[in-house]
């Protein structure tokens, strides 16, 4: 079963952060992801850039809206996704207690369908 853990953290202000703070976040997410693949339940995983980034596409009223920011105003982001295949969510829940976003924020877990070549959504 595939699993998508999506790691929320606090949005970064500024310079709030010191270069070795942030070098030592990157190392840990880098042995956190080879851990995951050399266990073989890595599928994929990305980091988002910073929210500010984004942009939202949207209809209000039967018009496309576009907007520069993201949808929702908070103060965490969505910093990034992994993608495992693990037996079941106890396995997927396991992992997540080892992500390196949990010391400093959240890991939302859920679920993955995948479309087939078939057009069928499959869990």
């Amino acid at each position: 079963m595939r699993y998508m853990m999506l790691t929320h953290y606090a949005e970064n202000e500024g310079d709030s952060l010191d270069e070795q703070t942030i070098a030592d976040a990157m190392a840990a997410m880098a042995a956190y992801a080879a851990t995951l693949q050399a266990a073989g339940v890595l599928v994929a995983a990305e980091v988002l850039q910073p929210s500010e980034s984004s942009t939202t596409v949207s209809v209000v009223d039967g018009v496309l809206r576009i907007q520069d920011g993201p949808f929702a105003d908070t103060k965490e982001q969505l910093g990034g996704v992994f993608i495992v295949e693990v037996p079941d969510l106890d396995a997927a829940l396991g992992w997540a207690g080892q992500a390196p976003p949990v010391q400093w924020g959240a890991v939302e877990i859920r679920p993955v369908a995948t479309h087939t070549v078939e057009g069928v959504w499959t869990a």
